[in-house]
């Protein structure tokens, strides 16, 4: 069973920089993370012309692209449903420690990402599965409040909460 923490929190709160710098941080320290992103919306990692987005476009369900230093897998769904998040981990190789982007009503031990810029409501007093909420306002909450600026703590409360712990399992969805 991996061991699994995501990060959660509306468009524009700084989830993507947040985790991107929790990622070296970990990474740094020697552990294998591996990152599962949810997209609400069509998206490419190749381009138009390419092999790849030509193979794509003529019918392929998959495309595996390797070289020497990477190889990636796209699957395209072609009307069937989205992948649960269950079945995603599934797809990945083993890992220390899986961070999850996204997936926001996700059963799993999730740390709210809140600027007060944003306008759209704390998703913690609605969701029990959050464990601490990384902002930069002070919140009236008994949650742990992380720096959203301090990237290190945060990375300490992850590897503290997500590694130190028995992993959780993710329930199918």
């Amino acid at each position: 069973m991996m061991k699994v923490i995501g990060f959660a929190g509306w468009s524009g709160s700084g989830k993507t920089t947040l985790v991107e710098q929790v990622v070296g941080i970990l990474s740094q320290r020697g552990l294998a993370v591996s990152l599962v992103k949810h997209a609400h919306h069509t998206f490419d990692i190749d381009h138009e012309g390419k092999d790849s987005w030509r193979h794509r476009h003529a019918g392929c369900r998959e495309v595996l692209i390797s070289s020497g230093l990477r190889w990636s897998l796209m699957h395209e769904l072609r009307g069937e449903e989205e992948l649960s998040l269950n079945a995603l981990l599934g797809k990945l190789s083993h890992c220390d420690l899986v961070l999850v982007e996204g997936f926001k009503r996700a059963q799993i031990p999730k740390i709210e990402v809140y600027r007060a810029v944003v306008t759209e409501p704390l998703l913690f007093p609605d969701d029990p599965h959050i464990v601490a909420v990384a902002t930069d306002v002070r919140l009236d909450t008994t949650l742990p409040q992380l720096d959203i600026n301090d990237p290190q703590a945060v990375a300490d409360f992850v590897a503290d909460h997500a590694l130190n712990r028995s992993p959780v399992p993710v329930p199918a969805d």
